[in-house]
């Protein structure tokens, strides 16, 4: 068996992406027809449900944005709501900007845009610089499989008992959950420091403003909160 490398020259760095994407693609699988299903229940049509996953391509901004949707919340708090969760990307662009081959600013538009986390890990593992078309490839089969199955997804509920449409609100719960847990297992203390924070603000803000924007401001304040608790804590260890 020839193994795959950029240098004996017999898949292009763009094949190569494409063939470490598989695993990307049908890990996207599950979570892609929750989506599309959860979308429809909430009340987007099949193009509204397909073009958001078109356009955002992140998975926990496209949940979160259902989530205010399914309360009322409106257009810029949505917006600013799924810029915050997004703000990790920006560092994750920087990243592989300082590993990737030179190109153009158009090819690194391209590649940012489907730098999801498990590209970037992906990307990431591999020796600089790395080559453009490799991310490329690796994004391509990720984002293919995230638009397809949010349509098949959206299908697939529509074929479903309504009582079964209407009860899969939980799976947006559900999932949210299942994205915490790895979270508390590295960071357990972090995570549900900051989790009380945000809700405990959540509770007072949401008293005096809509929930959509109770949420966002909510969850910054509790980061600056922390941070600052932890700012203090270092400076009354080093005094010692």
């Amino acid at each position: 068996m020839v193994e795959v490398t950029y240098d004996n020259g017999e898949t292009s760095a763009l094949k190569k992406g494409i063939f470490d994407g598989l695993p990307i693609g049908v890990g996207y699988m599950p979570v892609a027809l929750t989506f599309g299903l959860i979308a429809g229940s909430t009340g987007l049509t099949v193009a509204e449900s397909v073009l958001m996953s078109m356009v955002v391509f992140a998975g926990a901004s496209q949940y979160m944005a259902l989530s205010m949707i399914a309360l009322g919340s409106g257009a810029l708090e949505i917006v600013l709501a799924t810029f915050i969760v997004n703000f990790r990307h920006l560092l994750m662009s920087a990243s592989i900007h300082e590993r990737a081959e030179k190109s153009s600013k158009k090819v690194k538009a391209l590649y940012a845009f489907g730098l999801t986390d498990e590209v970037f890990a992906v990307a990431s593992t591999k020796s600089p610089p790395v080559k453009s078309g490799y991310i490329i490839g690796t994004a391509i089969v990720a984002y293919s499989s995230w638009v397809l199955f949010t349509a098949v997804g959206f299908f697939a509920g529509t074929v479903l008992p309504y009582f079964l449409q209407e009860s899969m609100a939980i799976a947006l719960y559900a999932l949210f959950i299942a994205l915490l847990i790895p979270s508390i297992k590295k960071d357990g203390k972090i995570v549900i420091i900051l989790a009380i924070l945000g809700g405990a603000f959540h509770t007072v803000f949401q008293l005096f403003m809509s929930t959509g924007w109770a949420i966002m401001l909510a969850t910054i304040v509790a980061v600056v909160v922390f941070e600052m608790f932890q700012l203090v804590g270092k400076k009354e260890v080093q005094a010692k």
